[in-house]
């Protein structure tokens, strides 16, 4: 059952969701769609339902309110930065499991087993193929080179994706750099920020500027939507790396609630993500990165090419969500 519910509406949500012991219940940051066969699977495979509301905006705020009478079990979101506001409003509790250690890297996961990311995906470039040329695109720190000037197109600097990318950039040069760096990006944008990661590769497309930043999984999503296909088509992606590291890759991730009334079964449905199956279903439906070793990427996605990941631990690019957002704020990003 899926549910898309204002602030308001998630009031009712007690009384619209059961507890009981064979049903997990759902708080996402991610849409319905890509969820949809992730709780299928696992209600088929185990017999227990998952019950989703999708919370566009202030699911901390509604947690905090709720408290001990929430009917959330688990929060799924699709950054770093959301997990960690999560963690950080004290609405989540660690989980002990021996299954999600061993299926998922320590850099994906928190130290302290608050949360777990569930796939992976790299924060690319996405070039013109007609009018950038091979290896022209090579580092995050050349997106501020003055040649880019008026040729940038991307989504808010305060949207999570971003502020996990400045967050990399805090933690690989320092505050100082990232706002040198956040300022010399800003002046390189051909209009002022707008519109979902696809829009920037439409905007390509359209021959409104000559790169983007976005997300790998769009490429997926666009090459398989008729009406979105001519915009994949002219672009390439580009594995940009920090200077003297890799590519800033980010999850989506899970965690559990402090209160979670049915913990037994929430507990089931995270393993369930972490395992072969459920990696499958993300790396061929969503084009994610499977976070276990050894389950395949999808054609598709392998078809993107090899890169390698920044080193990074996700913990300390977290740290840094606040600094990145006052950067942000302050070179008047999105003005």
């Amino acid at each position: 059952m899926y549910l898309r519910l204002s602030t308001a509406a998630l009031a009712l949500l007690g009384s619209a969701i059961c507890t009981m012991a064979d049903e997990v219940n759902v708080y996402s940051y991610r849409q319905p769609e890509l969820i949809q066969p992730l709780a299928d699977g696992f209600t088929a495979d185990t017999g227990i339902a998952v019950n989703i509301a999708f919370v566009d905006k202030g699911m901390a705020e509604r947690l905090i309110a709720e408290g001990k009478r929430s009917p959330a079990d688990l929060v799924m979101t699709v950054d770093i930065s959301r997990l960690m506001e999560l963690v950080d409003a004290g609405v989540t509790q660690p989980v002990e499991s021996a299954v999600l250690k061993e299926n998922i890297p320590a850099n994906l996961r928190a130290s302290d087993d608050e949360w777990f990311g569930l796939t992976s995906r790299a924060r690319i470039v996405y070039a013109s193929k007609e009018r950038v040329k091979d290896g022209e695109v090579t580092t995050y720190e050349d997106l501020a080179d003055p040649k880019w000037k008026g040729r940038i197109c991307s989504r808010s600097g305060t949207h999570p994706y971003n502020v996990a990318l400045l967050g990399a950039m805090i933690a690989h040069h320092g505050e100082a750099e990232a706002k040198t760096w956040a300022e010399g990006l800003k002046a390189n944008l051909a209009r002022k920020p707008a519109g979902s990661d696809r829009d920037q590769v439409k905007a390509i497309w359209a021959g409104e500027c000559d790169i983007a930043i976005g997300n790998t999984y769009y490429m997926g999503q666009m090459v398989n939507d008729p009406e979105q296909k001519e915009w994949a088509d002219s672009v390439r992606i580009v594995f940009p790396v920090f200077e003297g590291d890799g590519t800033h890759m980010n999850v989506s991730g899970v965690a559990m609630t402090k209160a979670a009334p049915n913990k037994d079964a929430a507990l089931k449905f995270m393993e369930w993500l972490s395992e072969d199956h459920a990696q499958k279903i993300y790396a061929e439906t969503n084009y994610e990165f499977p976070v276990k070793l050894g389950v395949p990427r999808s054609a598709l996605v392998e078809s993107w090419g090899a890169f390698t990941p920044d080193s990074l631990n996700l913990t300390d690019v977290a740290k840094e969500r606040p600094a990145a957002l006052r950067i942000m704020e302050e070179v008047n990003f999105d003005g």
